[in-house]
């Protein structure tokens, strides 16, 4: 493996021990021919995820485990990985496996044929495969987050982005900071843009979440990131005399 990847896919993991291992196969085999790793960011499974993780390792030479102290949720968990990715492109996925990997390439393609000042490509999911009130919760969350932040994302509860790493080092971090990228590398001057992607069935585990979890987490960083927005001041570009 080359010892500075182009590109670093950073996954967050908690207790999906049935889908960990297939997941990085799967990675592995849609960026093939590539210069990249894989960085899986266990945070503090309580099942045997990272021992699954580990066991895959010689198939995927390009794996790299990391693993948190305590759970610390799963913004954090994609912050420590861009941390330690060597790449400056990063791509995400959520680690349930209903993001396909086969997109990823896609989304990396469509940021590298744009201009320096695209910083992001978001998977927009279609055909999703979740139950139908967490569908509509969705459609309302994404809603009235679009409409307050006017970020023009249709959803950015999809967990597979593309993004530059300098761009992402620039933000703000909070808990909850994945869902509002869009938003915040607008508000740093930089631009965004999206691809339909494929939706798949949860395979094994449960979802971290309850529409009602994420509805009171939503309002609370919601009133946060109109309030960043309200406190950024755009210097036009920067010039050294």
């Amino acid at each position: 493996m080359p010892n500075t990847p182009d590109i670093s896919v950073v996954v967050p993991v908690f207790n999906e021990a049935g889908a960990a291992a297939a997941l990085a196969r799967e990675i592995a085999a849609a960026f093939k021919g590539r210069n990249f790793e894989i960085l899986f960011v266990d945070d503090a499974s309580r099942d045997g995820t990272r021992a699954s993780l580990q066991a895959v390792r010689t198939e995927v030479p390009q794996l790299r485990v990391l693993a948190h102290h305590r759970n610390a949720g799963q913004s954090r968990a994609i912050r420590s990985g861009v941390l330690a990715a060597r790449g400056q492109i990063i791509v995400t996925l959520d680690g349930d496996g209903q993001n396909d990997p086969a997109d990823a390439p896609g989304l990396v393609e469509a940021l590298l044929a744009g201009p320096p000042e695209l910083a992001l490509v978001g998977g927009e999911r279609v055909r999703r495969q979740d139950s139908a009130d967490k569908k509509l919760a969705s459609r309302i969350g994404n809603g009235v987050r679009k409409r307050l932040l006017r970020d023009t994302a249709n959803d950015t509860g999809c967990g597979l982005k593309a993004f530059r790493r300098e761009a992402f080092m620039r933000l703000p971090y909070f808990d909850h900071i994945h869902r509002y990228l869009p938003a915040l590398m607008r508000r740093e001057g930089y631009r965004i843009a999206f691809r339909p992607v494929n939706h798949r069935h949860r395979q094994s585990g449960t979802s971290k979440y309850t529409n009602l979890g994420r509805l009171w987490a939503s309002l609370s960083d919601l009133f946060g990131v109109i309030w960043l927005q309200s406190r950024a001041r755009d210097p036009g570009g920067v010039d050294e005399a």
